[in-house]
């Protein structure tokens, strides 16, 4: 047993957050403690930016964090290299997916036993951060948690059993006690002389740092030799996400409150030694959060482990940490109560002192040589106790199979397609073609495919893309008669004062879309404006497509906006009128509303299987399912492949056909019904109906050609009788990207069943 491997899954320096630094000192420690040291300790570690970080050497497996498939990829890793356990660290915030639903790709497919150190444990989760932790807890064999209220809220808001829940404390560094004041760091720090309040970590809203500052007028009234250091950069996630918008508002109240003598932001992530250095130099640690459900707090471990004086606000971790003396508890969003309870301490040293011994002595207990020793002794229980359980058969998992075979989703050569005007309608093989222009029905669809791609990574680089497109569809509208014009010459003149009633459909669709998955208000208050302007013509449509794309656009917006009743009652008459169709035109052998297959035709009962759910109308819903099977049916080449209609000549109730010119557009079309066939039944077979159709595009198909060009990202135009069109225009290409996009989409959700 003493040689076994371990893999342990989480952030890892040098990512810079609090989790990494956690993960780097419980594998530092871990591999001290093992005796072959870190030669059998290896880390799985999530990465939040696409290139990774410059990892040590111990980090074996690095994991995009929006990318379903380096899960399962990582899962085969630690499988293949036989590690005996895994140890995860869980945070909801680090992993991909809904309420990070995307680790499940990865724990469920591991065969060996897995332990869960959870970071966060919230007393009122939503519905699906339940369902993660319980998910957890069925398919983990221990949940440790880092303080005792964590073991009550498992038991309590989860139903989790007690016997799953294992108490470890958060470890701690092992320093000497130090009650010298650092007088040569304090000099170093130009602060000799005088008395010195602490906040490290990174900085983030919520942390409390206003609640301090307005505290401190009161502190220096009383002490005006004191100086309040803010140490720790801003949280990466935050600068990415505002800038460092919320460390200039800190700057802005020091100014306002005339306190900039006696505030300093050193605005760096430290080493141990230095943070000592600080630690030690402080004759107070002040920790302000701002709310109660803050279950473990890595830096509020460190400060009472050095044997550091600490004032906090009762966040469930300060409340057991600073129990009986270890520390002051003050309430929260007080800044008078925070500045009376300095002041108290900061005139009686000898009760400070007090406080820090109790703090040190019971932090014994959490440094990391200790800590580690309880997290091997559980390893060592949870392989004995499993050590007859089976082996659970991965490879047989439909998420695992499917998803371990999808390409990476690429937008290189949407992204050349596109200029600042919107994207091109064709290409000379890879090259875009300007002599044709722009069309809103590419454009629409590269709105939907940059929508449904932040969704999914989180990408703020596709942002202006979405901006682009949604432009061009803003421009394309023409309020005179409420109709979305469709071709523009590559001199930016339209060439129609009205589009058809398709592109007008298209456009609905792919602004639907964009409603549901805006990356922030501004893009989505412009999108709803324009969707509800389109929305006037569509009523008297007399095309069953446009009908069909203006239902499945309604129902992305009325997911965001689901009281919408105008959106409701005209999804309801399209639908009807789409099923009215069907009722008249269809026979048993013949499940279709009209004389002939052409173009789109999936489009339709995608849009009654929608509707028929959401309604309701079961046999409207049932009349989907079935003219979707009907559909796959009669476009299955003996040999199991697609043979999709071409659109030479169609396909005719009287059993005219025709198989070329076969177009990327109708599978993108079948894999959209089929999700959603998936996403209405639970059945998986619509998940293999996907793959079958994903695969025309890679080879399975009439000329046993690849149509998507993975050098280019770009996919060609289709298949002729003569060859493959090596043209990468923008429509095949989207089409492309939608359907691979909808089969990732998929199996995040399938991952949480």
């Amino acid at each position: 047993m003493e040689n076994m491997k371990i893999a342990v899954i989480g952030n890892y320096l040098p990512r810079q957050c609090g989790i990494a630094t956690f993960t780097t000192d419980l594998c530092d420690s871990i591999a001290w403690r093992m005796e072959k040291g870190g030669e059998r300790l290896t880390v799985v570690a999530m990465d939040d930016i696409e290139k990774g970080y410059h990892y040590p050497d111990r980090v074996g497996f690095q994991v995009r964090a929006t990318v379903q498939s380096d899960y399962i990829h990582a899962a085969e890793f630690l499988n293949v290299h036989k590690f005996d356990a895994a140890i995860l660290q869980h945070e909801f915030g680090i992993f991909g997916g809904q309420d990070g639903s995307h680790i499940f790709h990865l724990i469920k497919n591991l065969r060996m036993p897995v332990i869960a150190t959870l970071h966060t444990v919230l007393k009122n989760p939503s519905d699906g951060q339940r369902v993660v932790i319980q998910e957890l807890a069925k398919y983990t064999d221990a949940l440790v948690v880092m303080a005792h209220k964590a073991r009550m809220l498992l038991m309590d808001s989860y139903g989790i059993e007690d016997s799953k829940i294992i108490f470890i404390p958060h470890g701690t560094p092992d320093v000497p006690f130090d009650n010298s004041g650092s007088g040569s760091f304090r000099t170093k720090l130009g602060l000799s002389g005088r008395k010195i309040i602490l906040t490290f970590g990174l900085l983030s809203p919520g942390k409390g740092i206003e609640v301090m500052l307005n505290a401190m007028p009161g502190i220096i009234e009383r002490h005006p030799d004191v100086s309040y250091i803010v140490l720790g950069e801003t949280h990466p996630h935050i600068i990415k996400d505002t800038g460092d918008s919320y460390r200039q508002r800190l700057y802005q109240l020091v100014i306002r409150l005339g306190i900039d003598d006696h505030v300093l932001f050193h605005n760096h992530f430290v080493d141990l030694e230095t943070l000592t250095q600080y630690m030690t130099s402080a004759d107070l640690y002040v920790s302000p959060y701002l709310n109660e459900e803050q279950i473990v707090s890595g830096t509020l471990s460190y400060a009472v482990a050095m044997g550091t004086a600490v004032i906090s606000t009762p966040y469930w971790h300060a409340q057991e940490l600073l129990a009986e003396g270890r520390g002051c508890l003050v309430p929260f969003n007080d800044p008078v109560a925070l500045a009376e309870k300095i002041n108290h301490l900061l005139d009686h040293g000898e009760e400070r002192h007090e406080i820090k011994k109790k703090s040190y002595q019971f932090s014994r207990s959490t440094v990391w040589k200790v800590v580690a020793s309880k997290y091997l002794d559980l390893v060592r229980e949870v392989i004995e106790r499993t050590l007859d359980r089976p082996i659970p058969q991965y490879a047989k998992r439909p998420d695992a199979r499917i998803l371990g075979g999808l390409p990476e989703i690429n937008l290189q050569h949407m992204r050349l397609m596109t200029d600042s005007t919107g994207i091109l309608q064709h290409a000379k093989y890879s090259i875009p073609d300007r002599t044709h222009g722009y069309c809103v029905d590419d454009n629409a669809r590269a709105l939907l495919v940059a929508a449904m791609y932040y969704s999914l990574r989180k990408d703020k680089d596709v942002i202006p893309l979405i901006q682009t497109y949604l432009s061009f569809m803003h421009y394309s509208f023409n309020p005179e008669n409420g109709r979305f014009r469709n071709f523009m010459s590559y001199d930016r003149r339209w060439l129609e004062e009205i589009g058809s009633e398709d592109s007008h459909g298209r456009s609905i669709w792919g602004i639907g879309i964009a409603i549901k998955y805006a990356p922030h208000d501004s893009i989505r208050n412009m999108a709803v404006r324009l969707f509800l302007d389109g929305l006037t013509a569509a009523e008297n449509f007399q095309s069953p497509r446009s009908w069909a794309f203006i239902i499945i656009g309604l129902h992305a917006y009325m997911e965001v906006f689901g009281g919408d009743t105008t959106a409701r009652r005209l999804r309801t008459l399209l639908a009807e009128k789409l099923f009215g169709l069907f009722q008249k035109g269809s026979t048993a052998d013949w499940l279709w509303c009209e004389d002939t297959l052409t173009y789109a035709n999936a489009k339709l009962p995608h849009a009654l299987i929608l509707a028929g759910q959401w309604i309701p109308n079961p046999e409207m819903f049932k009349m989907g399912i079935r003219s979707l099977s009907w559909l796959l049916e009669k476009q299955t080449a003996p040999q199991g492949h697609l043979s999709i209609v071409g659109n030479s000549n169609w396909h005719s109730r009287n059993g005219l056909t025709s198989t070329f010119d076969q177009q990327p557009i109708e599978i993108m079309c079948l894999i959209d019904a089929c999700a959603e066939a998936f996403r209405s039944t639970g059945e998986t077979k619509w998940l293999d109906q996907g793959q079958r159709c994903l695969g025309w595009f890679l080879g399975s198909n009439d000329l046993n050609e690849q149509i998507y060009d993975f050098k280019t990202g770009g996919c060609c135009d289709g298949i002729q009788a003569t060859g493959v069109n090596a043209n990468q225009g923008a429509e095949s290409t989207l089409s492309w990207l939608i359907s691979l996009l909808s089969m990732y989409e998929i199996l995040g959700q399938l991952v949480k069943k």
